[in-house]
């Protein structure tokens, strides 16, 4: 690997060498078994280069005349339609997959619902379903009939021919953006969601309103991870190989659960991503690789939730924009989400003083969780 010295200012001469040195210590670690601890300490100390130099995104840039990825992928399912000619505050795809019809119908029901959201909150949402096909091709034809049929009745599937695996979920990423760039670029924001994904649409909308009022641009937001290092234990499902990405830490990132990024980052992406090597499965690190080729920094809030589930308490309700892990509550979420009575809980000076209290108990304590930080109780 080689720095241009030109490129270093003084003030960074420091931090270059103290990072030199401690990759030269866990040079050591290098022919031991990784374990967790080595593996975040490599990230951490190699995250300084990783985040400002361009080596990364140069070593996976592919020549953009040898690639056809979007036209190698027929659509299946497709709605040009869904955006024309529409004023959209947000364009929402959850990822799915073909066998999660149950998922779908409680989403359509709840925060996912265009009819109630434009009515209830004044807003023009649209919500899209992003999957491939189905794995198993015995299974594959039936299941093709019945998502034709579930697309005749809601008109909110879009498919592409790929088959709807882990190992392909960077091609339903590539499926969103390509679908925004083609047929909703005028969209003021993007958002990417899983199916077991609580969104409480009356605190996002609100938020996404204040935004576009002030016309913000280069905006992307969720729950961010910083300089997390790559998984090598070849028993996680999350496994990447050196061949695929040599470094110790990739760049900072938001949990694919649920992200959201303005209409002008999504045309960014879109652009990096067709210039990207997309061998890296792990889609919301792909985002990441994406967004940092762009110059596109995500920024973390504190409701925005990583891979736990929240604790249910109306002052918590209060403030959520997402939680991760919800298939079967739904609806109580969404009653809960909807209810003026939770809503205006802390209206009140007292009603603040209590909230306060009862967040800082609820999330402010020793033990880890991957929900919302203690900070959020000051919030």
């Amino acid at each position: 690997m080689y720095v241009n010295p030109r490129r270093v200012r003084k003030c960074q001469f420091v931090q270059i060498c103290a990072t030199c040195f401690i990759l030269s210590l866990m040079m050591f670690w290098g022919s031991l078994e990784e374990n967790i601890i080595v593996s975040h300490m490599k990230s951490y100390s190699y995250r300084y280069l990783i985040n400002n130099y361009a080596f990364v995104n140069e070593s996976l840039t592919l020549n953009r005349d040898n690639l056809d990825r979007i036209a190698g992928y027929w659509y299946l399912i497709n709605h040009k339609e869904k955006c024309q000619d529409q004023d959209v505050l947000l364009l929402l795809f959850v990822k799915t997959s073909p066998e999660n019809r149950h998922r779908r119908d409680k989403i359509r029901q709840t925060w996912g619902n265009e009819k109630y959201i434009r009515s209830h909150l004044n807003a023009n949402i649209k919500t899209l379903f992003a999957l491939g096909q189905e794995r198993h091709s015995a299974q594959r034809e039936q299941m093709q009939r019945r998502l034709q049929m579930e697309d005749k009745q809601y008109g909110d599937l879009i498919q592409q021919e790929f088959l709807d695996s882990f190992y392909n979920l960077t091609h339903k990423l590539l499926l969103q953006f390509s679908w925004v760039n083609k047929y909703c670029p005028h969209a003021r924001f993007v958002m990417s969601a899983d199916d077991d994904i609580f969104i409480h649409m009356p605190n996002l909308v609100e938020y996404l309103q204040n935004l576009a009022q002030i016309g913000v641009q280069d905006f992307w937001v969720g729950y961010v991870h910083h300089g997390s290092p790559p998984i090598r234990d070849k028993t996680s499902k999350y496994y990447v190989p050196y061949e695929m990405y040599p470094w110790p830490a990739y760049p900072d990132y938001t949990a694919g659960a649920a992200y959201v990024i303005s209409g002008d980052v999504a045309a960014k992406v879109y652009d990096a991503s067709q210039t990207l090597n997309t061998s890296l499965y792990i889609d919301d690190v792909f985002m990441g690789l994406c967004a940092n080729k762009m110059g596109v920094v995500p920024q973390y809030h504190p409701f925005f939730s990583g891979e736990g589930k929240v604790i249910y308490h109306p002052c918590i309700f209060n403030k959520m924009m997402t939680s991760h892990g919800h298939v079967e509550d739904l609806h109580y979420l969404w009653k809960q989400a909807t209810d003026p009575k939770v809503r205006n809980i802390s209206s009140s000076f007292g009603g603040r003083i209590y909230c306060r209290i009862v967040n800082i108990m609820l999330l402010c304590r020793l033990h880890y969780q991957d929900t919302y930080p203690c900070m959020a109780a000051f919030t």
